[in-house]
């Protein structure tokens, strides 16, 4: 029996990457800041996510929040809860002026939107102190998944700062 040999016909080429400059990338760690965010300040992620929506808002009528709401699950006393808990205040009431009620974020909720913002576009980093941030105590297997990413995020936040 012969062997065979195929001899290519095309000379091979080692293939190039060329990447494209991207404007944005502040989401490539969206998921890492808002567990984040959602164990600092001890909240759910449709919470979250109402939060962020109103934030741009400014003054909303409860007929806005509801409009928004119906994109997540179906929760009847996510309003209330969030007026409750501080995340929303009233700015104007309706007894006054015959028109519906008017709400606004608190300074609490604003915070979060602003802490969020900056730790997405890198210009703050995610403490890596157990005594400030809760996931680095690593009580359960997902903190300690996230601590190890969040150490990276935060070396090449820094490393870029310094460049």
């Amino acid at each position: 029996m012969y062997k065979r040999f195929y001899v290519s016909k095309r000379p091979r080429k080692t293939p190039t990457y060329q990447s494209k400059e991207k404007k944005h990338n502040f989401l490539k760690y969206y998921r890492v800041v808002s567990y984040y965010i959602k164990n600092k300040y001890e909240l759910s992620t449709s919470e979250l996510d109402m939060i962020l929506f109103l934030y741009d808002e400014d003054i909303f009528t409860k007929e806005t929040f509801n409009d928004f709401a119906a994109t997540m699950s179906w929760d009847k006393g996510r309003f209330s809860k969030m007026l409750k808990d501080g995340y929303i205040k009233k700015w104007r009431d309706r007894k006054q002026t015959q028109r519906s009620n008017l709400y606004e974020l608190t300074f609490k909720a604003k915070r979060i939107c602003s802490h969020m913002y900056k730790k997405l576009t890198q210009e703050e980093i995610i403490s890596e102190n157990p005594y400030r941030n809760k996931i680095f105590k690593g009580s359960n297997y997902t903190d300690k998944v996230y601590k190890n990413i969040i150490r990276k995020m935060n070396f090449k936040t820094l490393s870029q700062s310094e460049a």
